[in-house]
Order: structure tokens, then C-alpha cells, then sequence
């Protein structure tokens, strides 16, 4: 072909490509300027949440996948990352396939579950189980060849078969917030890409859910999701921003900070710069559905607005609080009106009644381990008798500070569930329990043997996680002072595509982790251990006691950050 030629069709090419763009960002532009409003589309798309759609019950998830193979598929478990708000540790869900291709796994969910079981190493055209379910169902898959020789799932019976075209068809709507996820701009920037993200997405729900024929249920189930989704990327969207907005440096050993742009940094910490996140219905029981929810819930109640209104007038200047009953009733009130100005309402809406909630749930074993603190304040040189006897009268016990927070949860399950937290926490007997008979529990039963006499305490790391690497770095000199005991070791658990680890795990190790007991784990064995110990978030630490039984959440070490003084009183309990 001669060069004129080849020119020629090389200039034809480019114009195409050029119309089509221009079409299509001329149609996107269409779409968004005609995007119904929320409200319409729920307007149009009638449906009542269920009264009892708040439960706390089992789900089972059960089926059976048609011509199945390990070794053909590549895989012989699938894992569901889940999140029940209403309990402190999450989890994965470990969904283990029999040969002939059967599955079931039973869990406790708190409200309607949507979510997937994911197979990371699939050789075949199909990874995913997803599904959707009330409290006290089962559901029934089957994964079998479709049309065009594809696995898919047939739901054959339950709220899946409910809203089956949704779980086929949702994926056509997870990358509308996409350009929310790597922007980089400045806060006023990133709320007009918000606007624009947010009209599209309603205008692409339209869309879809006419074209799938989505019911009325469907259709708010979706509109649910995306607000979720919405809100936990612009939020993560506006996060990457301010971290650009600090500059972190050490000098003689100390860690400074400087604010390279204090006018963008004031419109971080000022509430109206998240006007977006007004567009979320927070009184909607449909949001906890998602998976999302979660993330959403967690990144609002510490959003930067939020976290500073919380302590709003009460540090003290060295920048710490005082352990006053009227403090801490102060700090309740403050975070529930920096939640009501953040979201723009007056209400006590669903989540900001979570996240009072979530709070409850972290402070409660401060305030019924309210002997042990006292006895630590009792003992302090700096404070005078008659600052002792003052902090004695206004301490916030459990009696006190219990009953702040039941008065915020004004929606009845939320109420209830407090309840029952505080009752299962007090009548808790075993603070340490045998380990399930469980494949999984073989490997700590293992190493227990391996150390007897000691306590074992786990973190569980992965390369892909920097604040697991940050922990390991900076507890560096600590743990040096940890592997001279000898009634405790540390183990460091991670998981890798393979059991052999990556070159890059290994290098890291040598580096930091030299001479420390440390097992490498495949990605599918590490899950197992998350569903043994019910953890999804990384790092996670576990205390193993001598006679290899686990020691409950409340009573064991959190982490490097106050190691001794938790594995002390670990040990004093279990004495």
C-alpha cells in the first residue's frame, strides 16, 4: 500500500473516532441536562419497605454448580467480604464447594442482604455468586451453562428470584462513580464533578431499569445502592484531595506538619463543602442493603467535619480530654449536631442514630472496665486528693453514659439491638473460648504447640495494606522488646496469591520482619482464617492463651499502640 494511501486511511480512522467521541460526549451531555431527579424516580417506581425488613435471623445461601470440576475451575471456595453494622467485628464468608459441585453457608445478617461470593482465580467465564436476601431465608441457586454457554446463576426461589434481573444486570451501573475515584482538583472542583456524576447516575438507572425491565422493588433497591456508593467515593474523592494538602516531614526525629494551602484546607473542615452528600436519603432502611453501607456509615461519622465538631470545646491544650461524665455527654451531644449540620438536616436520622451507635459500641468496655481506669487515676502522683474525689463523683461509668445513647436510637431495632449489646456484653462469663473444630484452627492450634507456655498474639498483614506495613515499621523497637519475654510471641499471618508469597513479600520480610515468626498464606487459607475469627479489615490482631482457647475481643490486644498494658490485663483476667 503506498504512503498516500496508508495516510489517507489512517486520516478516516481518526475522523471516525473523532465523530463518534463527539457524539458520544454530545448524547452524555443529553443524558445528564434530562436526568430525572431521585425523587422522581422514586415517585414513578412505587414500593413500601417491608415492616419487619429490620430482623436478626440466618440467611443460607445454597446450591449447587452444574458440571463442576476444581480443577477446571480453578477454584474450590468462593469468599463474600461482609459487613453487619450493627456488629463490631466484620467478616468473610468462606463458601466452600464440594466436589460434586454443591454449596450451602449459613450466617446471621441484621436486615436484608446484598452481596456476592467472589472466586478470585477463576479459569472458567464465571467468578461470581450474587445474591439477595431477607433474614430467615434460604435461598437456592443454581449455576448452570445459559444461552450462549456462559455460567450464570438461576434463582429458584426467595427474594433472589425477587429482584433476579437486578443482580444480573448491576454491574451496568458500578462504574458511573468512576470519575470520582482517581480525580484530583480542588473542593469546588470535585462538587461539580459531583453534580455531574450524580445526574448521570440517575440518568444511566433510568436507563437500565427500563431497558431490563426492572420492578418497582428493583429499581429502589438500585437507587439505594448508588446513593451508598455515591456517597462513600465523593467523601473518599474528597480525602485524597486534603491529603494533598499536607506535607509530612521529619526533622531531628519529630514528625512536622504543614498545611501547604490553608484556604482549601478551611473549606475541608467547613461542613457546606459537602453539599453532594445532602443528596442522600439517610432515613432510607433500603441504603443498609448495600454493601456499601458500611463504607458510607464509617466515612461520614469520621469525616473531618464531623470528627473536629465532636471535640469541639473540649480539649484541653495539650490536646487531650478530660474523663468527666459531663466531657463525654458534651461529646455525644457535639457529634450529633456536627452529624445533623453535615448532612444538612434536624433530624435524628438512621445513620446518625448508627453512628451514636457504633460509638456506643467502641466505649462501652471503657465504661464497664470503669474499676480498672479508676484504680490507674486513683494512682496518678499529678492529680491532688481533692481532684481524685471530683474525678470520682463525675466518672463516666456505665450507669451514667448507657443510657445518653439509648436516648439517641429513636427508631426501635436500633434501641433493641443496644440492648441486647449491653446485656451480652455483662453477662459475658468465658473471657476466652476453645477454638472451632474447624480445618482453619489447625494451623493456630499448630503453632501454640510450637510455643508452649505462651500467650500468642496474631497480626494478621498483607502486603497490599499500608497501615498494616506502617504498624509493622513503627513497632519496630517495641517488638524488640517483645521477643525477650518469654511468656508471649508475636506471629505475623499474611495472605498472598500463593503460599509461597511474592518476591516482594519476601523482601519486605527480610527487611522488617527478620527473625520473627512469620507464615505466608494463599488468599483462599487467609480467608478462612477471617471467617474462623469473623474479621474482614486489616490489620487484625488475635490473643491465643497457652491452652489455645481465644481470647474475647473486649479483653485482648488491639494492636502495638498499647500492647503491654492490654497483654497485662489480658493475663491478670485470665489468671
Amino acid at each position: 500500500m503506498k504512503k498516500k494511501t496508508i495516510i489517507t486511511v489512517l486520516l478516516a480512522i481518526v475522523a471516525v473516532i473523532v465523530v463518534k467521541t463527539g457524539v458520544s460526549y454530545i448524547y452524555d451531555k443529553i443524558q445528564i441536562m434530562n436526568a430525572p431527579t431521585m425523587q422522581e424516580i422514586v415517585e414513578a417506581n412505587p414500593w413500601t419497605v417491608p415492616a419487619d425488613w429490620f430482623k436478626t435471623d440466618t440467611i443460607t445461601i445454597k446450591g449447587r454448580i452444574e458440571d463442576y470440576d476444581a480443577e477446571r475451575f480453578g477454584f474450590s471456595s468462593m469468599a463474600c467480604y461482609y459487613n453487619d453494622v450493627f456488629e463490631k467485628n466484620n467478616t468473610v464468608l468462606v463458601l466452600d464447594i464440594a466436589d460434586d459441585g454443591t454449596f450451602c453457608k449459613k450466617f446471621q445478617a441484621s436486615y436484608p442482604v446484598w452481596n456476592s461470593f467472589i472466586a478470585d482465580e477463576s479459569k472458567v467465564r464465571f467468578n461470581a455468586i450474587h445474591f439477595f436476601a431477607r433474614p430467615g431465608e434460604t435461598i437456592d441457586i443454581t449455576v448452570q451453562k445459559g444461552m450462549f454457554g456462559r455460567y450464570e446463576c438461576v434463582y429458584n426461589n426467595g427474594s433472589s428470584r425477587d429482584v433476579e434481573r437486578l443482580l444480573r444486570t448491576s454491574r451496568k451501573l458500578e462504574d458511573v462513580m468512576r470519575p470520582l475515584w482517581k480525580f484530583e482538583g480542588t473542593f469546588d472542583e470535585a462538587n461539580e464533578l459531583a453534580d455531574e456524576v450524580w445526574k448521570r447516575a440517575m440518568a444511566k438507572l433510568q436507563k437500565v431499569a427500563r431497558s431490563e425491565d426492572y420492578t418497582p422493588m428493583e429499581v429502589q433497591l438500585a437507587l439505594a445502592d448508588i446513593e451508598a456508593r455515591f456517597g462513600m467515593d465523593y467523601i473518599g474523592c474528597i480525602e485524597r484531595i486534603a491529603d494533598g494538602l499536607v506535607k509530612h516531614e521529619q526533622r531531628d526525629s519529630v514528625w512536622h506538619t504543614e498545611i501547604l494551602d490553608s484556604v482549601e484546607w478551611k473549606k475541608y473542615l467547613d461542613c457546606e463543602t459537602y453539599v453532594p452528600m445532602r443528596r442522600i436519603d439517610y432515613d432510607n432502611p433500603l441504603l443498609f442493603a448495600s454493601s456499601s453501607y458500611y463504607f458510607l456509615q464509617n466515612r461520614i461519622q469520621y469525616a473531618k467535619p464531623v470528627s473536629e465538631g465532636k471535640y469541639e470545646r473540649l480539649l484541653n491544650e495539650e490536646g487531650g480530654m478530660e474523663v468527666t461524665f459531663e466531657k463525654h455527654s458534651k461529646k455525644l451531644a457535639n457529634e450529633l449536631a456536627a452529624l445533623r449540620k453535615f448532612m444538612g438536616t434536624d433530624k435524628y436520622n438512621l445513620l446518625a442514630q448508627m453512628c451514636a451507635y457504633k460509638e456506643m459500641t467502641y466505649e462501652f468496655d471503657t465504661w464497664r472496665e470503669d474499676g480498672y481506669w479508676i484504680q490507674n487515676m486513683l494512682a496518678d502522683t499529678t492529680l491532688t486528693e481533692a481532684k481524685k474525689k471530683e474525678n470520682l463523683e463525675n466518672w463516666p461509668t456505665l450507669t451514667k453514659m448507657f443510657p445518653l445513647y439509648l436516648d439517641a436510637f429513636q427508631n426501635p431495632y436500633i434501641r433493641q439491638r443496644a440492648e441486647q449489646f449491653r446485656d451480652r456484653r455483662l453477662s459475658q462469663k468465658d473471657l476466652a473460648t476453645p477454638l472451632a473444630e474447624v480445618p482453619a484452627a489447625e494451623l493456630i492450634r499448630s503453632l501454640v504447640a510450637k510455643f508452649p507456655g505462651r500467650f500468642l498474639v496474631i497480626d494478621f498483614w498483607s502486603m497490599s495494606c499500608g497501615p498494616c506495613r506502617s504498624a509493622i515499621q513503627t513497632s519496630k523497637d517495641l517488638r524488640a522488646k517483645i521477643a525477650k519475654r518469654d511468656d508471649v510471641k508475636l506471629i505475623f499471618i499474611a495472605g498472598e496469591r500463593t503460599a509461597e508469597g511474592s518476591e516482594a513479600y519476601h523482601q519486605y520480610v527480610s527487611e522488617w520482619l527478620a527473625g520473627e515468626e512469620t507464615v505466608c498464606l494463599a488468599n483462599a487459607d487467609f480467608n478462612r482464617l477471617q471467617d474462623l475469627f469473623q474479621f474482614n479489615g486489616i490489620p487484625h490482631y488475635e490473643t491465643i492463651t497457652p491452652d489455645c482457647r481465644r481470647v474475647a475481643e473486649n479483653f485482648a490486644v488491639s494492636g502495638y499502640h498499647n500492647f503491654e498494658n492490654e497483654l497485662q490485663r489480658a493475663m491478670e483476667k485470665l489468671k
